[in-house]
């Protein structure tokens, strides 16, 4: 099958278009901040990409950054706790991006050393990686049971296990960390 030029240009147009558009509610105070604070450490082509918004969709998340779409979504409630959370909030985000952006193609932990040098270029050293927050938690029931026929441990999880699995200690104690068919876990659906 053959495709015209202009054909070829629309389809590849169509593999450019971002995949996740930027939410509602941007901020434009805070994306100049951000891309100020991006400048500031020499980071110009962040700079231009990074921008921030509110996402009224989020409930027990205080913020997320999105690499490499470059968007800080801060949660909408935290304008209710209090100005200092929103500043903290944003800083924490804006981290994550910036350690992104400094490590390249290299893959780094999202709480790592990076983002830590961040968090203390950004002017928060010390930024831990969760929240106390007032915010609701979220709790998902866990709906499958497992466990090992040969130590009887017991591991609980939300979704359903593909595939079979054995219990890692058994294996590494019986059969030198391999696969046993005998350790393999016994599945029991929670409730119904």
């Amino acid at each position: 099958m053959q495709f015209s030029f202009s054909e070829a240009e629309r389809r590849l147009e169509r593999r450019s278009v971002p995949i996740r558009p930027m939410p509602r509610g941007g901020d434009g105070l805070l994306s100049a901040r951000a891309k100020g604070a991006c400048l500031e450490l020499g980071l110009s082509r962040l700079a231009e990409r990074v921008s921030v918004c509110w996402n009224p969709r989020m409930r027990s998340t205080a913020g997320r950054a999105t690499w490499p779409d470059a968007i800080i979504e801060l949660n909408p409630a935290l304008e209710g706790i209090s100005e200092s959370e929103v500043e903290r909030t944003f800083l924490h985000e804006l981290a994550h991006l910036v350690a992104y952006e400094r490590a390249g193609n290299r893959r780094i932990r999202p709480h790592g050393p990076e983002w830590r040098r961040a968090c203390s270029n950004l002017g928060i050293p010390g930024e831990r990686a969760g929240h106390s927050l007032p915010l609701p938690s979220r709790t998902m029931r866990r709906k499958w049971r497992y466990f090992c026929p040969g130590c009887w441990a017991v591991l609980e999880r939300v979704r359903r296990m593909r595939g079979h699995s054995a219990c890692y200690p058994c294996c590494l104690k019986h059969n030198r960390g391999e696969y046993a068919d005998q350790f393999r876990f016994v599945e029991k659906r929670i409730g119904a």
